[in-house]
């Protein structure tokens, strides 16, 4: 059931993406979210915040790079380490599109109303906490 929710809203968030040439996927948009905070992010924590392995990582990375909308630098804390950060072309991309991803997952939200919509949250919270 969760997967069967999950993929609707998806496609529902991919809509307002947009098709273009260009257009970030889900999992682009995904890291571009994460990175919108400022922040450097290592690509460990981007990986479990996207929910997909290394390798895949690396290729939503490159092709993010690849269309400037982020950049590596080595963290200056740990050389042995590389962090990813969301470009000016990014954080413009970001902008403009976050308000129509926000649209959908209110549009999702409204779905339940507030109140179930606030006890699905917490409940899922909970659970993933438990697993882990």
């Amino acid at each position: 059931m969760l997967s069967q929710v999950e993929q609707r809203v998806a496609r529902r968030i991919e809509g307002v993406l947009g098709t273009p040439p260009g257009a970030p996927t889900l999992d682009q948009w995904r890291v571009l979210e994460l990175l919108a905070d400022g922040a450097g992010h290592p690509m460990t924590e981007i990986a479990g915040y996207v929910m997909v392995p290394a390798p895949t990582l690396t290729k939503i990375v490159d092709r993010l790079v690849d269309a400037a909308l982020v950049y590596r630098r080595v963290d200056d804390a740990d050389r042995r380490r590389v962090l990813v950060f969301l470009s000016d072309h990014g954080r413009e991309l970001h902008g403009r599109l976050a308000p129509a991803v926000q649209e959908v997952e209110r549009d999702v939200a409204d779905e339940l109303g507030g109140d179930d919509a606030a006890k699905l949250i917490d409940l899922l919270s909970r659970l993933a906490q438990r697993l882990g």
